[in-house]
Protein backbone atom coordinates (compact mmCIF):
# COMPACT_ATOMS: atom_id res chain seq x y z
CA UNK A 1 0.00 0.00 0.00
CA UNK A 2 1.19 3.22 -0.90
CA UNK A 3 -0.18 7.07 -0.13
CA UNK A 4 1.05 9.52 -1.82
CA UNK A 5 4.17 10.49 -3.83
CA UNK A 6 5.56 12.74 -2.10
CA UNK A 7 8.97 11.58 -0.89
CA UNK A 8 11.84 13.71 -2.58
CA UNK A 9 13.96 10.72 -3.68
CA UNK A 10 16.44 12.17 -4.85
CA UNK A 11 17.68 13.78 -1.63
CA UNK A 12 17.61 10.36 0.46
CA UNK A 13 21.15 9.65 1.04
CA UNK A 14 21.01 7.14 4.15
CA UNK A 15 18.06 5.65 5.87
CA UNK A 16 17.27 5.01 9.77
CA UNK A 17 14.96 2.56 11.16
CA UNK A 18 13.02 1.99 14.11
CA UNK A 19 13.10 -1.58 15.65
CA UNK A 20 9.86 -2.29 17.01
CA UNK A 21 7.32 -3.09 14.78
CA UNK A 22 9.38 -1.98 12.31
CA UNK A 23 12.45 -4.66 11.95
CA UNK A 24 11.06 -6.07 14.87
CA UNK A 25 7.73 -8.30 15.14
CA UNK A 26 7.36 -7.65 18.41
CA UNK A 27 4.14 -6.57 18.60
CA UNK A 28 2.77 -9.88 17.12
CA UNK A 29 4.66 -11.71 20.11
CA UNK A 30 3.05 -9.32 22.43
CA UNK A 31 -0.53 -10.15 21.06
CA UNK A 32 0.23 -14.34 21.01
CA UNK A 33 1.03 -13.67 24.93
CA UNK A 34 -2.44 -11.80 25.70
CA UNK A 35 -4.28 -14.01 24.02
CA UNK A 36 -2.50 -17.25 25.68
CA UNK A 37 -3.75 -15.33 29.13
CA UNK A 38 -6.71 -14.89 27.73
CA UNK A 39 -7.75 -18.44 27.29
CA UNK A 40 -10.03 -18.73 30.52
CA UNK A 41 -12.29 -16.55 28.50
CA UNK A 42 -12.46 -19.17 26.01
CA UNK A 43 -16.12 -20.18 26.81
CA UNK A 44 -17.38 -16.12 26.09
CA UNK A 45 -14.54 -15.45 23.30
CA UNK A 46 -14.04 -17.64 19.84
CA UNK A 47 -10.28 -18.00 18.83
CA UNK A 48 -10.85 -14.76 16.35
CA UNK A 49 -12.47 -12.89 19.44
CA UNK A 50 -9.46 -13.43 21.79
CA UNK A 51 -7.07 -12.64 19.04
CA UNK A 52 -8.96 -9.32 18.23
CA UNK A 53 -8.85 -8.43 22.11
CA UNK A 54 -5.17 -9.04 22.55
CA UNK A 55 -4.38 -7.01 19.47
CA UNK A 56 -6.62 -4.17 20.43
CA UNK A 57 -5.03 -4.28 23.95
CA UNK A 58 -1.50 -4.03 22.98
CA UNK A 59 -2.59 -0.79 20.67
CA UNK A 60 -4.59 0.60 23.62
CA UNK A 61 -1.17 -0.04 25.37
CA UNK A 62 1.15 1.51 22.77
CA UNK A 63 0.41 5.20 23.51
CA UNK A 64 0.19 5.56 27.23
CA UNK A 65 3.70 3.67 27.15
CA UNK A 66 5.18 6.31 25.21
CA UNK A 67 3.60 9.07 27.27
CA UNK A 68 4.72 7.12 30.06
CA UNK A 69 8.10 7.25 29.02
CA UNK A 70 8.47 10.08 27.26
CA UNK A 71 7.69 11.55 30.53
CA UNK A 72 10.60 10.13 32.58
CA UNK A 73 12.93 11.21 29.71
CA UNK A 74 11.62 14.51 30.38
CA UNK A 75 12.53 14.43 34.27
CA UNK A 76 15.49 12.83 33.61
CA UNK A 77 14.56 9.56 35.60
CA UNK A 78 14.90 7.60 32.06
CA UNK A 79 18.35 6.68 33.58
CA UNK A 80 16.96 5.17 36.55
CA UNK A 81 14.24 3.32 34.60
CA UNK A 82 17.22 2.04 32.32
CA UNK A 83 19.32 0.77 35.45
CA UNK A 84 16.28 -0.94 36.79
CA UNK A 85 15.74 -2.95 33.72
CA UNK A 86 19.19 -3.50 33.72
CA UNK A 87 19.29 -5.08 36.65
CA UNK A 88 15.67 -7.19 36.10
CA UNK A 89 17.55 -8.31 33.28
CA UNK A 90 20.63 -9.63 34.56
CA UNK A 91 18.73 -11.30 37.28
CA UNK A 92 17.03 -13.34 34.50
CA UNK A 93 19.76 -13.91 32.57
CA UNK A 94 18.86 -17.75 32.50
CA UNK A 95 15.93 -16.92 29.93
CA UNK A 96 17.19 -15.67 26.65
CA UNK A 97 13.98 -14.03 24.52
CA UNK A 98 14.29 -14.68 21.30
CA UNK A 99 12.69 -11.81 18.64
CA UNK A 100 10.79 -12.14 15.79
CA UNK A 101 11.67 -10.18 12.88
CA UNK A 102 9.50 -9.08 10.20
CA UNK A 103 9.50 -11.12 7.25
CA UNK A 104 11.60 -10.30 4.51
CA UNK A 105 13.44 -7.34 6.16
CA UNK A 106 17.00 -8.82 6.01
CA UNK A 107 17.33 -9.41 2.45
CA UNK A 108 15.79 -5.73 2.15
CA UNK A 109 18.75 -4.79 5.18
CA UNK A 110 21.92 -6.97 2.86
CA UNK A 111 20.44 -5.09 -0.91
CA UNK A 112 20.21 -1.56 0.82
CA UNK A 113 23.33 -1.34 2.96
CA UNK A 114 25.39 -1.84 -0.34
CA UNK A 115 23.53 1.12 -1.59
CA UNK A 116 23.30 3.89 1.39
CA UNK A 117 24.42 3.90 5.02
CA UNK A 118 21.82 2.53 7.25
CA UNK A 119 21.22 3.72 10.99
CA UNK A 120 18.87 2.05 13.78
CA UNK A 121 16.82 4.59 16.11
CA UNK A 122 15.59 2.69 18.88
CA UNK A 123 13.22 3.36 22.37
CA UNK A 124 14.62 0.07 23.52
CA UNK A 125 17.12 -0.02 25.54
CA UNK A 126 20.98 -0.99 24.25
CA UNK A 127 20.49 -4.42 25.59
CA UNK A 128 17.26 -5.37 24.42
CA UNK A 129 18.65 -3.67 20.97
CA UNK A 130 21.96 -5.19 20.15
CA UNK A 131 20.20 -8.47 21.23
CA UNK A 132 17.56 -8.10 18.03
CA UNK A 133 20.42 -7.03 15.83
CA UNK A 134 22.38 -9.70 17.04
CA UNK A 135 20.39 -12.63 16.98
CA UNK A 136 19.65 -11.94 13.60
CA UNK A 137 23.00 -10.81 12.47
CA UNK A 138 22.54 -7.70 11.28
CA UNK A 139 25.11 -5.62 12.93
CA UNK A 140 27.14 -5.10 9.50
CA UNK A 141 24.31 -3.20 7.59
CA UNK A 142 24.17 -0.60 10.47
CA UNK A 143 26.59 2.27 10.05
CA UNK A 144 25.22 3.76 13.86
CA UNK A 145 23.02 2.04 16.19
CA UNK A 146 21.15 4.30 18.76
CA UNK A 147 19.25 3.33 21.90
CA UNK A 148 17.57 4.90 24.53
CA UNK A 149 20.57 5.40 26.05
CA UNK A 150 22.56 7.11 23.41
CA UNK A 151 21.15 10.55 24.08
CA UNK A 152 20.02 12.95 26.71
CA UNK A 153 16.38 12.48 25.07
CA UNK A 154 14.70 10.04 23.21
CA UNK A 155 11.97 10.17 20.71
CA UNK A 156 9.36 11.75 19.69
CA UNK A 157 12.66 14.53 20.65
CA UNK A 158 14.78 14.89 17.26
CA UNK A 159 18.17 14.53 19.44
CA UNK A 160 18.59 10.60 18.11
CA UNK A 161 17.75 10.99 14.54
CA UNK A 162 20.08 13.84 14.47
CA UNK A 163 22.91 12.10 16.10
CA UNK A 164 22.65 9.28 13.78
CA UNK A 165 22.67 11.56 11.05
CA UNK A 166 25.89 13.03 12.58
CA UNK A 167 27.71 9.50 12.88
CA UNK A 168 26.85 8.69 9.76
CA UNK A 169 27.91 12.13 8.00
CA UNK A 170 24.57 12.78 6.58
CA UNK A 171 23.00 16.16 6.29
CA UNK A 172 19.00 15.48 7.98
CA UNK A 173 17.54 16.71 5.35
CA UNK A 174 19.07 13.63 2.88
CA UNK A 175 18.19 11.15 5.62
CA UNK A 176 14.43 8.98 5.29
CA UNK A 177 13.07 7.84 8.64
CA UNK A 178 11.07 4.42 8.31
CA UNK A 179 9.19 3.64 11.27
CA UNK A 180 5.69 2.26 12.57
CA UNK A 181 4.13 4.42 15.03
CA UNK A 182 2.92 8.43 15.05
CA UNK A 183 6.45 8.32 17.63
CA UNK A 184 8.95 7.70 15.09
CA UNK A 185 7.05 10.27 12.36
CA UNK A 186 7.26 13.15 14.68
CA UNK A 187 10.97 12.73 15.59
CA UNK A 188 11.39 12.85 11.90
CA UNK A 189 9.80 15.52 11.23
CA UNK A 190 11.18 17.72 13.90
CA UNK A 191 14.57 16.73 12.91
CA UNK A 192 13.87 17.60 9.32
CA UNK A 193 14.26 14.54 7.76
CA UNK A 194 11.45 12.45 5.46
CA UNK A 195 9.32 10.26 7.14
CA UNK A 196 7.81 6.92 5.56
CA UNK A 197 5.12 4.73 7.55
CA UNK A 198 4.71 1.29 7.57
CA UNK A 199 1.63 -0.42 9.16
CA UNK A 200 3.76 -4.02 9.92
CA UNK A 201 3.34 -2.48 13.82
CA UNK A 202 0.40 -1.22 15.29
CA UNK A 203 0.43 2.35 13.33
CA UNK A 204 -2.37 3.55 11.51
CA UNK A 205 -2.36 4.64 8.25
CA UNK A 206 -4.85 7.78 9.13
CA UNK A 207 -2.58 8.47 12.33
CA UNK A 208 0.81 8.13 11.28
CA UNK A 209 -0.44 10.46 7.53
CA UNK A 210 -1.27 12.85 10.40
CA UNK A 211 1.93 12.55 12.15
CA UNK A 212 3.29 13.47 8.94
CA UNK A 213 4.27 10.21 7.11
CA UNK A 214 4.97 11.39 3.22
CA UNK A 215 4.25 7.52 2.23
CA UNK A 216 2.68 4.23 3.42
CA UNK A 217 3.57 0.92 3.05
CA UNK A 218 2.37 -2.12 4.22
CA UNK A 219 5.93 -3.48 5.44
CA UNK A 220 9.27 -2.83 5.74
CA UNK A 221 10.59 -5.46 3.38
CA UNK A 222 8.85 -2.88 1.16
CA UNK A 223 11.06 -0.19 1.42
CA UNK A 224 14.18 -0.66 -0.98
CA UNK A 225 11.75 -1.44 -3.88
CA UNK A 226 9.88 1.48 -3.26
CA UNK A 227 13.01 3.57 -3.52
CA UNK A 228 14.54 1.21 -6.63
CA UNK A 229 10.81 1.39 -8.89
CA UNK A 230 10.64 5.33 -8.22
CA UNK A 231 14.07 5.68 -9.51
CA UNK A 232 13.18 3.77 -12.46
CA UNK A 233 9.84 5.35 -13.17
CA UNK A 234 11.63 8.39 -13.51
CA UNK A 235 14.07 7.39 -15.81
Amino acid sequence: MQVGAHLNLDQIRAIIFDIDGTLSDSDDQMVMKIERSLNPLRFLLSDTGRYAAARWLVMAAESPGNFLYNLTDRWSLDSYLIKQLDRLSQQRKQHIKRYWIIPGVEEMLRRAAARLPLAVVSARDESSSLAFIRQFHLEPYFKVIVTSQTCEHTKPFPDPLLYAAREMQVAPENCLMVGDTTVDMRAARLAGMQALGVLCGFGRQRELLRAGAQEILNSTAEVLDLLENRLKAAG
